[in-house]
């Protein structure tokens, strides 16, 4: 079940896709939703007597009131689109939005965030990695070229076997029981010797769920896991992606899997990730 989600908003007054897209998602749900606003300021706090005190304190009034207007934004257009919301500003660095909203996003079904946008000056893909390694809960990124809100005719599942692939299924099975058809999409290297057909187990789960699944097997040839999983998405109309969220610990930190960052560089449809 999804009833509660949270959202992080963008400050530009001029479009966000994540915000639109969890108002369609509540929506259909009947979920309540949570908007968090972003205010930033410096990861070192320069020396109150010195020049860059005032440059500091000018810059640190204007993230708030971006914050405050996108607040605003959020709850006057979810109040239009008749979903049950509340928005909040917090403070944070720029660094501290990783741990700040994968925190936030524990106490949620789900969490929606936008891709970033290499034009733009934005935190989104921290505050995406946070949710997505910190929270324990899953993610659904929002391309940024994304004006449509929920649309559920074809899902598209990846499978790998492995631990994240199968959390990223189970996360996802309230939106995938909706789908009109689920693609189980493997990819391969090289054409399979086996005349057993991989996923079959999975796809025989999910039909005892009352779910319309194929199961696809992909050959990637010379290209990249991610970019034949984007082709695949393109050519069969997919209208959500549901993939696990790879990455490995480093100094506390967790570092992406190849995958995992191309796909939040490069996808073109709203992804479901788990970790």
């Amino acid at each position: 079940m999804i009833k509660d989600v949270v959202v992080k908003l963008s400050l530009d007054p001029a479009a966000d896709p994540a915000a639109s897209y969890a108002m369609s998602l509540a929506g259909a749900f009947g979920a309540h939703l949570a908007g968090i606003a972003l205010a930033y300021e410096p990861d070192v706090m320069p020396d109150p007597s010195g020049p860059g005190a005032r440059r500091f304190l000018r810059l640190r009034e204007e993230s708030q009131q971006a914050a405050g207007a996108a607040a605003a934004r959020f709850e006057k257009d979810a109040g239009a689109a008749g979903v049950a919301a509340a928005a909040r500003v917090m403070t944070t660095t720029l660094s501290g939005a990783y741990n700040l909203f994968g925190r936030i996003a524990r106490r949620f079904d789900l969490a929606v965030v936008a891709q970033d946008n290499p034009d733009k000056a934005t935190s989104d893909a921290l505050a995406a990695e946070g949710a997505l390694f910190e929270s324990g809960r899953p993610l659904v990124v929002v391309p940024y070229i994304h004006k449509a809100g929920l649309k559920l005719d074809r899902a598209m599942a990846c499978w790998d076997g492995s631990r994240p692939a199968a959390r990223a299924v189970a996360d996802a099975m309230p939106l995938l029981a909706r789908a009109n058809n689920v693609d189980l999409v493997m990819v391969e290297g090289d054409r399979a010797k086996s005349d057993e057909m991989p996923g079959a187990d999975m796809a025989e789960h999910l039909a005892r769920h009352g779910l319309k699944v194929a199961i696809e097997r992909i050959l990637r040839g010379d290209l990249q896991v991610k970019d034949a999983l984007l082709n695949y998405a393109a050519d069969s109309g997919a209208d959500l992606i549901v993939m696990g969220g790879y990455g490995h610990s480093r100094m506390r930190e967790f570092v992406l899997g190849g995958v995992t960052r191309g796909m939040l560089e490069s996808m073109t449809v709203p992804t479901l990730m788990s970790h």
